[in-house]
């Protein structure tokens, strides 16, 4: 830790470590969620395309390797429209409603506490303001006529550092979160179109197959 940021917490008062604890975890949240995301996200047509070549050289069990080796909640509805290739289009659509269900709440774990450490920093930034303020209040009523301004000067250094250590914190979480947002909304546009073009894919195979017999 450096003397700069040692001399920020130590005027800061309480507030700021406080604060600097939620910065922290911002940091580590944000960067587990976008290594997860990143992990998941994966080429949608190629993967897809090679599902398809297994499917028509009649290699199902290859396909569902391929699934369970590929990471990401794509690889999940695509393993879950295989296994549920022979039954009836509504009850396929409904194990892959599930699948998805399931898989939602993993993409976003974590992301919502983001957003309260975004609304909370601010707030607790005011109150490190006005403790500050009552400190400089306090220390000029113990000086009376002879206080000096360095002695008040320390209630508003932890008045100004708690408000900007507040806004420091809440920008980057707010931003982190959104930011995270739009990685699982294309993460679910992929698993939409996968599973539509999957299921169409399967729907035919079984329909020509059964005009075959």
């Amino acid at each position: 830790m450096s003397v700069f940021t040692e001399n920020i917490l130590a005027r800061g008062g309480p507030v700021v470590w406080l604060l600097g604890v939620l910065g922290l975890a911002v940091v580590v949240i944000f960067m587990e969620r976008l290594l997860y995301l990143h992990r998941g996200q994966i080429r949608s047509g190629e993967f897809v395309n090679g599902i398809k070549n297994l499917l028509a050289k009649g290699r199902l069990m290859e396909a569902l390797t391929l699934c369970e080796e590929t990471p990401g909640p794509v690889a999940v509805v695509a393993k879950t429209i295989l296994r549920h290739a022979g039954a009836d289009e509504r009850a396929l659509r409904h194990a892959v409603q599930d699948a998805a269900i399931t898989e939602l709440p993993r993409l976003e774990r974590r992301i919502n506490a983001l957003a309260a450490i975004a609304q909370v920093a601010p707030l607790l930034g005011l109150l490190g303001a006005l403790l500050g303020a009552g400190k400089t209040f306090w220390l000029f009523q113990q000086g009376g006529n002879y206080a000096t301004a360095a002695v008040l000067s320390a209630g508003m250094w932890e008045a100004l550092l708690a408000a900007a250590a507040g806004l420091v914190v809440a920008i980057p979480a707010h931003l982190g979160r959104h930011f995270l947002h739009g990685r699982v909304r294309a993460l679910v546009h992929d698993m939409e179109w996968v599973a539509n073009d999957l299921m169409a894919h399967v729907t035919r195979t079984a329909n020509g197959g059964a005009e075959k017999k």
